[in-house]
């Protein structure tokens, strides 16, 4: 890797916390840009990985969780998700949030990628498991997601709902995609 791609060519003048919650943290940036000029740049810190998970059984069908989300006014399918403090290993995680929102456990794990979900405005790391080798058992929901709905379908229809634009969540659709690929589907 040459030189000039691992120098970080920003400078930071001051920062400033604008907003914080237990979950977020926004801060505004100065700068001196990397082309020498003056500027702002806000980012947003999340206070926990993000944690993605594809259940897959071995008739190669998935599911997916439903829910209202409060920022895009909209309701929305995606693979289960959750958040994952950063001093837990992010398979512990993944492993507590397919239980609580799905019921379901799973005896083979793989951690298939880790992502940044819209690395121009937030730090949030995430990671992505594929679950086998699954076993039904009760919810643990929380509160937010008291409306949730679940969907068991195959997979093939999970990655057409991708393609047709029905899904859109970035850590779902980067999910779903690279277990089609990786089965062949």
């Amino acid at each position: 890797m040459a030189q000039n791609e691992i120098e970080n060519p920003w400078t930071t003048l001051s920062s400033e916390d604008k907003y914080e919650n237990p979950w977020i943290k926004v801060t505004e940036h100065q700068v001196i840009n990397p082309a020498g000029g003056n500027g702002i740049y806000g980012k947003v810190h999340f206070k926990n990985k993000a944690i993605g998970i594809v259940a897959l059984d071995e008739e190669n069908n998935t599911w997916l969780v439903g829910q209202y989300r409060y920022t895009l006014n909209e309701f929305h399918w995606e693979i289960p998700e959750g958040g994952g403090a950063f001093t837990v290993d992010p398979e512990l995680s993944a492993r507590r949030e397919l239980q609580e929102e799905t019921g379901l456990t799973a005896q083979k794990w793989t951690r298939l990628f880790r992502i940044h979900t819209s690395n121009s405005a937030t730090d949030e790391e995430g990671f992505v498991f594929l679950a086998e080798e699954l076993q039904h058992g009760d919810t643990a929901r929380e509160e937010t997601e008291a409306d949730m709905k679940v969907r068991k379908l195959p997979l093939r229809d999970a990655v057409a709902m991708v393609m047709r634009g029905e899904i859109t969540d970035a850590i779902s659709m980067a999910g779903l995609l690279a277990v089609a690929r990786l089965k062949g589907i």
